[in-house]
Order: C-alpha cells, then structure tokens, then sequence
C-alpha cells in the first residue's frame, strides 16, 4: 500500500526576480539580524536571473560567487541558506564536510552530494506537477471509488430500472463527497511498490549507458504481480489518487526540468568546513583532510558528474560553506579552495537584546509555537514583554557560563520552563496561563545555579 498523498500546498514565491532589498526584506519575516550574510546571499541569488538575461554567448562563462560563512554556532549560518532555498524554490541539500571519505574511515564519495540534489530535485518537481493535476486525480479516483460500490449500468431510454440505476448512483456520489460512506469497505488492486535498490553506477560491459543502473534492471525484470486488498473507502481514495497522480505526470519531462533546476538553480550548503581545514598531520585521520578539500575542489570549481538521470554540469550551482573556526581558519584551506569561495561572510555572536527579537519578531517566533502547543488544549498562552526579556537573560547566561549554542539555547530554557505546564495541561481543563518575570526567575534560577541540573537541562 503506497504512503498516503499530501494535499497540494500553495507554491512558494520565485525570489530570483526579486531585487536584493526585497529578498532581504523576506529574509528578516523568519531571521533575525545578520544583515552582511543576508546582503551577501541576496545578491548571489539576483546574480542567477541576472545571468538569464545576459546574451547566450557570454551565460555560461558567467559563474556564482561562491560564499563561505564564518561564525559561532547557533547564529543563523544553515537557517539563511535553508530559509532562502525554501523561499525560492530552488533545489537545496545540507551536507557535512566531516562526513566525507577519510583515512581510515569509512565515509562518502564527494560526488554524491551531487546525486542526492538530483534526488531532492526531483521530488520537488514531481510535486509540483502533481499538485497541479490534483484536483483532475481527486476527481478520477472518486469515479473509481463509484465504480466499486456500484458498476455503472448502461443506459437504455425508457428503462426504469436504468433510471433508478443512476439516481442511485448519484445519490451515492454526494454521499461518497459528504463522508458518509467513509467506514464502507471495497477491494482495491494494488501493484507493490518497489523497494529502494543499490544504486550501482558501474555499466556492465559492453553497455554504453553511463546512468545504467543494475538495481533498476533487476527492478524491472522482476515481474510485478498485483494483489486485491480490502480497505476502507478514505484509504481506497488516497491509493487511487497515488496511481491517477503518476499517470498523469510526465516523469521523463520532470527528470529533464529537475536536472536543469539542479544545474541552473540548485544551492549545496556544505556545513562544518572548518573540520577539514588545517594543517597536515604526520598520523591520525587529519592526514585526510587536505586529501577531502582536493576531492571538493573540482565539485565547487566546476565539474561533470555522472548520475544514474545522466549527466549534471556543477558549473553554476551555488555553493554556501559554512563552519565556526574556532581551532582553524579560513586561509588554514588550501589555496585552490579559498579562491573558489569569494565572499566570505562573517556573522556576529548573539547577545541578549538578539534573543528578545528573536523570541517576537519572526513569524514563526518560540513564543508562538509554544502559544499554538498550548492552544491545541483549549488553553491559551500569555508572554509579558517583561518575561521574554527575562528568559533572553538567563538564555544568554547559560551561553556565557556553558558552551555558546547561540539561539538553541533558547530552545533548551523554554523547554525547561515549560516542562510541567505541558505535563499537566491536559489534565488542568481549560486555563490561561501568564508567564512573568517571577515565574519565570523562580523555575530558572534554581537550575542556572546548580552545577549539576544546569548540565543536564539547560
């Protein structure tokens, strides 16, 4: 039984066209502060439509500014990039530079990082189009769910039986549409979903397909037998929707605009740079490091790389690194890597007067999740203006006395605060709860004080 389909969200703003002023400006709704670093990615998203507009013969020579990100954890470096991949539309990836092919150690291909943007890019698509034929599915699949609580009949003028026939099918149509025939039992024929393969990228010999993949040819060797199943009408309508939806994409058109999403518009964020940055060691692991920079340095410069959909061109994805260089430093890179990497971005510690803002400001405020928690029980939620400063202060206490995690720390107060109000808020019936400075002192300050609990909770 295939997993039950979303319904269709509304799209996401293209940012691309949009001046650098007004992606910063969306920017700020979810991010607080860190304006060189939004500047900095704004104009390198501007940079692509730019490019789009330039005469032909000059669009592929014109490259992305690569950008690298310096600064502390928990200041906001993956939620930019993250949040801008998010509003534009465009192809992202996370990935982790320590978790590369080390000495030693068993790690990843460089280059997968660039099959897996393909994977991401894909989906994207795919969903894309399949919530634009939603509706058309929805349709089909009622008609379906129709067809098996009651056949249709043929029509014969004059029939009283055929008239009866299809009111009573009518009838059952505006039922079906209402709920009413949701505990109604049918039989459905599934055909199995096919299961994750290895992706084997080497060809057997003699084959001229660079993307053969050996686990899809045994895929489709394997013949698919369908089997009948008994489910309710709800879940009856979600699998017949799943199979209207991919009969009614284009998968080979979808692969074809995904890889040109990837190559013209994708962004890879590459965390954690600064842990395969410095010097060479004599033994141990760190004498990989340079080794995986080496690796990077063709994937960021521009490359060709084999996918299992066929070949992709890094030449204009936008590459954004990131890492706290606390031990190492930037130049620690070897040279061919830091002049792939442009402009770089220094992003400042968060102070106190940072975490106010951010607990208010962005639409998607701590303060707010936690109002929506709470309201889930028929319970409401009140901030004094007086308590976020409170919770900002001890936040930024605990950064001081403990490791600096920047804005996650925020998440570790609240959740110590509000630890027994969400233990016992069902159990409390309908209440309005007001958090202020005292409450607030009085739950906090026993645990900033103890060594011990401090360690454990905040």
């Amino acid at each position: 039984m295939t997993e039950p389909t979303s319904k269709p969200v509304d799209p996401l703003p293209w940012l691309e066209e949009m001046p650098p002023r007004q992606i910063v400006a969306e920017l700020d709704r979810y991010i607080v502060g860190q304006g060189a670093a939004k500047k900095a990615v704004a104009i390198a998203i501007r940079n692509r439509w730019r490019r789009m507009q330039a005469p032909e013969n000059i669009r592929d020579e014109i490259t992305p500014y690569n950008i690298i990100m310096i600064g502390p954890t928990g200041v906001g470096k993956t939620e930019v990039a993250r949040r801008l991949a998010r509003l534009a539309g465009a192809p992202f990836l996370k990935v982790e530079a320590s978790k590369f092919t080390e000495v030693g150690y068993v790690g990843r291909d460089v280059e997968s990082m660039i099959r897996e943007l393909v994977d991401v890019s894909i989906t994207m698509v795919r969903t894309e189009r399949e919530d634009d034929v939603w509706p058309q599915a929805e349709e089909r699949a009622e008609t379906r769910v129709l067809d098996l609580l009651l056949p249709t009949a043929p029509r014969v003028p004059d029939d009283p039986e055929a008239e009866r026939h299809a009111k009573a099918r009518e009838q059952l149509a505006k039922d079906l549409k209402e709920g009413k025939l949701d505990d109604r039992e049918v039989e459905v024929e599934l055909t199995p979903q096919n299961f994750p393969m290895p992706e084997w990228n080497s060809p057997p010999e003699g084959s001229q397909d660079p993307g053969f993949n050996m686990g899809e040819w045994l895929q489709e060797m394997i013949p698919k037998r369908k089997k009948r199943r008994t489910v309710k009408v709800p879940d009856a309508r979600r699998i017949l929707i799943d199979e209207e939806l991919r009969k009614m994409v284009d998968m080979d058109d979808a692969v074809n605009e995904a890889l040109d999403r990837v190559e013209n518009h994708g962004i890879v964020f590459i965390d954690e740079i600064d842990k395969i940055a410095g010097e060479r060691s004599t033994t141990g692991p760190d004498i990989s490091r340079e080794g995986v920079q080496r690796d990077l340095l063709p994937i960021v410069e521009g490359s060709t790389v084999q996918t299992r959909y066929g070949y992709i061109r890094t030449d204009h994805i936008l590459f954004i690194a990131a890492g706290a260089f606390h031990v190492s430093k930037p130049s620690d890179l070897i040279p061919e890597l830091q002049g792939r990497f442009p402009i770089r971005v220094e992003l400042t510690p968060l102070t106190e007067d940072d975490f106010v803002r951010i607990m208010t400001e962005p639409e998607s405020a701590l303060t707010k999740q936690y109002q929506a928690l709470v309201a889930a029980e028929g319970s409401t939620l009140e901030f004094t203006t007086e308590g976020i400063r409170e919770i900002a202060r001890f936040a930024s206490q605990a950064n001081d006395k403990m490791e600096n995690i920047g804005a996650r720390r925020l998440h570790t107060v609240m959740s110590t605060l509000m630890e027994d109000i969400l233990f016992e808020l069902p159990e409390g019936g309908k209440r309005h709860i007001l958090l202020e400075v005292e409450m607030i002192r009085t739950k906090l300050k026993a645990v900033l004080e103890n060594d011990d609990l401090r360690r454990y909770i905040l």
